[in-house]
């Protein structure tokens, strides 16, 4: 008898655990696909995968991804989160994997109404039809309450061992763990950083002037105060670990600021117009990011003697 396979997305969540679990439950071979960007990692994906000793196949799909955020056709949920555009482009990339490797179907960890933007009826419909998928993916969580697939009606999958969970409450979820045994799982925060407001007021205000950033300018949105001076970022380490990782992001033109004599913030200034760092050092920009490297030091604060370092990165 031929081995039904099945790929399925997979977060390294409980409820994509939970999907696995249930389709493992009737001898179906599972196969993860993972997806990173800028904006969310694989770490959680992995450590899942090995727990339930599966293969996860993980995709990068951070350009992209990029490009769907400064542009939606769906929109974004109460963030900067394109939530619909985004699932729609990682079906899309199951689908292609599917055909490719001879997947019987595609599998999620979407549960109906669990997430208002997504996961409501007309939501899943949408992305079924969009990543063209129609019929060939299934839901295991709440396929009872959803109309049922081909590999269903083919005998594939035993509809009966399916579930009907629907709404916000992880009370069924939960209960399903403790019963199969699963307590290595994260909370259903999300890893999506687009869900985190200050975030999204960071990434919003770089898009409105600057819609042409691209990974670098997203990984710094990630670290440090950020202040704006005209069409000019600065960005103000907030420890050690901070201050190494904004310098190893430093461009070609950036300029890098830091006190001499007293310890304290690395300073970054990148300007989004075209200004060259000569002009720029007689500017406003310049002695604001230097005031701020001062004042966020606790030991400099007060002092009159500062004597800073400023180099234009190479």
């Amino acid at each position: 008898m031929k081995k039904i396979n099945s790929l399925i997305l997979f977060s390294g969540g409980l409820d994509s655990i939970l999907a696995v679990k249930i389709l493992q439950n009737q001898g179906i071979k599972t196969t993860g696909i993972t997806f990173k960007s800028y904006f969310f990692n694989a770490e959680q994906a992995k450590k899942s995968a090995k727990n339930l000793g599966i293969k996860s196949k993980i995709i990068d799909i951070s350009k992209e991804h990029l490009k769907i955020i400064k542009s939606p056709k769906y929109g974004y949920g109460k963030t900067m989160n394109p939530c619909i555009d985004c699932r729609i482009l990682m079906l899309k990339k199951a689908k292609k994997m599917m055909k490719k490797q001879n997947f019987d179907f595609v599998a999620t960890g979407e549960v109906l109404g669990e997430r208002p933007m997504t996961q409501n009826k007309k939501a899943l419909d949408l992305v079924e039809k969009k990543s063209c998928l129609t019929n060939y993916l299934l839901r295991p969580l709440s396929a009872k309450l959803l109309k049922p697939t081909i590999p269903e009606k083919k005998g594939l999958i035993n509809r009966k061992g399916l579930l009907d969970i629907s709404g916000r409450s992880r009370k069924k979820q939960i209960a399903l763990a403790k019963k199969w045994k699963i307590k290595d799982y994260p909370t259903p925060a999300g890893g999506c950083i687009l869900t985190d407001p200050e975030f999204s007021k960071r990434l919003k205000k770089l898009l409105e002037i600057f819609p042409k950033c691209n990974g670098n300018d997203i990984e710094l949105l990630k670290l440090g105060r950020h202040f704006w001076h005209n069409k000019t970022k600065i960005i103000v380490g907030r420890n050690d670990e901070e201050n190494k990782k904004i310098k190893k992001l430093a461009k070609s033109r950036d300029i890098l600021i830091e006190m001499k004599n007293y310890p304290g913030p690395l300073t970054l200034i990148r300007n989004y117009q075209g200004v060259k760092f000569k002009k720029l050092s007689s500017l406003n920009s310049l002695k604001k990011a230097k005031k701020l490297t001062q004042y966020y030091s606790t030991k400099a604060r007060q002092k009159k003697d500062i004597r800073f370092k400023i180099w234009l990165k190479n």
